[in-house]
């Protein structure tokens, strides 16, 4: 440590990433004879404490929130992604879902940014990586939120082990995540696209039998794939969720009547413990989004008003090729998503509609309750025919005029409306 005597004194100089730290250790600095071997380590004595005194003080840079003035380690983003997974699988392993995503979003991360030093990845660069994931591969923004999550987790790991300085997304000054409104990916279905789509699934059983567990209980599609045979209990109607990723996703849920059909019927053909087995034995099924994909593709329809499955039945006709003009386009979780709309449209109270999703937060279950326009008007004729029938006033023609108002009770009044209101301009 570069420490020098002056006026009596140890004073300390040094540098820390181009910045100059000078100070006054307080340690005296004595005159050292070559014959007085006592004074020779008292003089010693006084440099080493005046060496632990710039030591603290680089501490001290640390402990009041000034770590980013101390060197940093380089670490490349690669290298440093592979620390934070690894980290994130022993600290989300009663949760296997999270670490999964977490790799799911670094696969786009880490092809991105490569070896690239994370101290020196900056908002623009995360900025890059945002317009890099929308036009090179298209993904929609939910996509976005969930990588640039990822990523800000990351970057809290590697501030406390001192690779990185700051998190360069989120907070008042970093890269904004796109916010749930942008990032919403939502589809209820009506009745008239469910019974479209589950005569077109029958050819695949499992999707089929997931797609109708989904809609009548609520559940998410990986709890749905996890049951085990022993999880159902036909004689009471129950099913119990064991593998839930928080304590509320555990539960126990009534099985509804078709519900309990299909369960019963799985049961009956399994010799596995799974009650959706894989085709090794031992497994379940993890996803089925390539069959979900095939049965939305048949669905698709060609700008003759055939679907595909129909366009290549009856190959003669004037429309020869086929030319998508609209399709279903919905994702296995709206199963989900539907369910929660239709328990709320039916007047389930919400506090119940949370348990029943698994939810902890009553917050959370908003984000999946869609409002319809149906449901808005019909609640607004429900309302409407309320204040009529208590009321006591016929109001069939409108709002009535009140007959002891004068005309200059209203500014700007520019004569009486047929319906008795004046037409006054209203700010």
């Amino acid at each position: 440590m570069p420490l020098r005597a002056r006026d009596g004194m140890w004073h300390y100089r040094f540098w820390l990433d181009g910045r100059e730290y000078t100070g006054n250790t307080g340690e005296e600095a004595l005159p050292v004879t070559l014959g007085d071997t006592e004074r020779r380590k008292t003089a010693a004595s006084r440099k080493r404490d005046a060496a632990a005194v710039v030591e603290n003080k680089a501490r001290e840079l640390a402990m009041s929130g000034r770590s980013h003035e101390l060197k940093l380690q380089v670490r490349p983003f690669s290298e440093a992604a592979a620390n934070f997974l690894a980290w994130a699988d022993s600290e989300h392993r009663d949760h296997p879902n999270t670490p999964r995503r977490l790799r799911t979003s670094f696969a786009s991360l880490s092809r991105f940014f490569g070896n690239a030093p994370v101290s020196a990845i900056l908002r623009g660069h995360v900025n890059d990586y945002k317009a890099w994931r929308r036009t090179e591969h298209q993904v929609a923004e939910v996509t976005i939120r969930h990588d640039l999550h990822a990523l800000s987790k990351a970057f809290g790991y590697w501030i406390d082990h001192n690779w990185a300085r700051e998190n360069p997304i989120g907070g008042l000054r970093g890269v904004e995540i796109p916010s749930d409104k942008d990032a919403v990916r939502m589809y209820v279905l009506s009745r008239e696209e469910e019974v479209l789509y589950f005569a077109a699934a029958r050819q695949h059983p499992a999707l089929y039998d997931l797609g109708r567990l989904m809609l009548n209980q609520g559940c998410r599609p990986e709890e749905v794939l996890e049951l085990q045979v022993s999880d159902v209990d036909l004689e009471r109607s129950q099913l119990t969720i064991r593998s839930g990723k928080s304590r509320a996703a555990r539960r126990r849920l009534w099985l509804t009547a078709e519900s309990r059909e299909i369960c019963a019927y799985r049961m009956m053909r399994t010799t596995s413990p799974w009650l959706f087995a894989g085709k090794l034995p031992g497994t379940h099924l993890v996803k089925l989004n390539g069959p979900h994909g095939r049965v939305l593709d048949s669905l698709a329809t060609c700008k003759c008003g055939r679907s595909r499955n129909e366009h290549q039945r009856q190959k003669a006709g004037d429309c020869v090729e086929f030319i998508e003009a609209s399709r279903l386009a919905f994702v296995m979780y709206d199963f989900r998503h539907t369910f929660a709309t239709r328990a709320a449209e039916a007047g389930m109270p919400v506090a119940i509609l949370a348990k029943i999703l698994g939810h902890a937060d009553l917050r959370s279950v908003v984000k999946y309750v869609h409002v319809r326009q149906e449901a808005q008007d019909q609640a607004m004729e429900q309302f409407d025919a309320h204040v009529q029938n208590n009321s006591g006033v016929e109001r069939s023609s409108g709002f009535r005029p009140v007959d002891s108002a004068k005309t200059g009770d209203l500014e700007g009044s520019s004569g009486t409306s047929r319906e008795g209101v004046s037409d006054r301009k209203i700010n």
